[in-house]
């Protein structure tokens, strides 16, 4: 029968006082959440409220991403391949949201965003330490990225200690060393503080996995991981290059950058290389 009121009774056991116990928005922290959007445009502009959620979206996301990561590789050093994977599963699914979410923004048109652009003056997606520090663990890193940082006294003590620290893809080389496989020594041995770059004599190492699946399945599964990991890291700098020629077109960025040439050049990053080498070689 349809309940002429339309409405639906609280039920008897519904907490109603939450004088001496936590409620949801004490737990989430969500008058300090909500209350942290504050558009700086005069008068407010409606648009810039989705773009400051936009972006301190990412950044909730990325906190967990970062938070992934870093439990991912200490189960690496670790010998524990089963766990890392599954917290690289959910990094994958964070990193689907996060390129999702660029759909939302390209809602915004150019001439909306040209009416409270100006109000940025020189903040810019680029000085996001955070998406700074997923590069450097997963190993695009860059000593030159802490000289935009050094006014953010957290900010560059969290890139500082990653510079040094090694990568996924490091920790990777080291757990494959220690199961057995030829690894080159120079790689276990060098300094971690540089970007990884290709070492064709690795890609050997890779076409044993690929070649011999039945053999090495949990090793061969970790390496389609990673590669999941890249592609969805290059999916989201593609749609991010995107959404910006399409809000901006080809204008430079409010960091100084010059924009969408800036953020082209990053599509030929890699962090593993020689999981994409191996292709070419496997023949079986």
């Amino acid at each position: 029968m349809v309940d002429p009121t339309n409405t639906r009774p609280i039920e008897e056991d519904v907490v109603r006082d939450f004088g001496t116990t936590m409620s949801y928005g004490q737990y989430l922290n969500l008058d300090k959440l909500l209350g942290a959007q504050q558009p700086v445009s005069e008068p407010e502009n409606h648009d810039e409220l989705l773009f400051i959620i936009q972006h301190q979206a990412a950044e909730l996301w990325l906190k967990l991403v970062l938070h992934e990561l870093r439990t991912a590789r200490e189960h690496l050093a670790g010998d524990r391949l089963q766990q890392a994977l599954k917290g690289l599963a959910r990094v994958k699914r964070i990193q689907h949201t996060l390129t999702e979410q660029w759909s939302v923004l390209a809602t915004l048109t150019p001439s909306e965003f040209a009416q409270f652009r100006g109000f940025l003056g020189r903040s810019s997606g680029f000085q996001s330490y955070q998406y700074r520090a997923v590069e450097f663990i997963l190993g695009n890193k860059n000593v030159e990225m802490l000289e935009v940082f050094r006014h953010e006294e957290h900010a560059h003590a969290l890139l500082s200690g990653l510079l040094g620290q090694p990568s996924i893809y490091d920790e990777f080389l080291r757990y494959l060393a220690r199961r057995g496989y030829q690894v080159p020594a120079p790689l276990l041995e060098r300094d971690v503080s540089h970007a990884h770059t290709y070492v064709p004599e690795l890609v050997p190492v890779f076409r044993k996995i690929y070649e011999s699946v039945a053999e090495n399945w949990d090793t061969y599964e970790a390496c389609e991981e990673l590669v999941d990991l890249e592609d969805n890291f290059q999916l989201w700098r593609f749609r991010h290059l995107k959404t910006v020629e399409r809000t901006i077109g080809f204008k430079r960025g409010t960091g100084g950058s010059s924009g969408v040439p800036f953020l082209r050049d990053a599509l030929d990053l890699t962090f593993f290389p020689e999981l994409y080498a191996v292709r070419t070689e496997i023949t079986r």
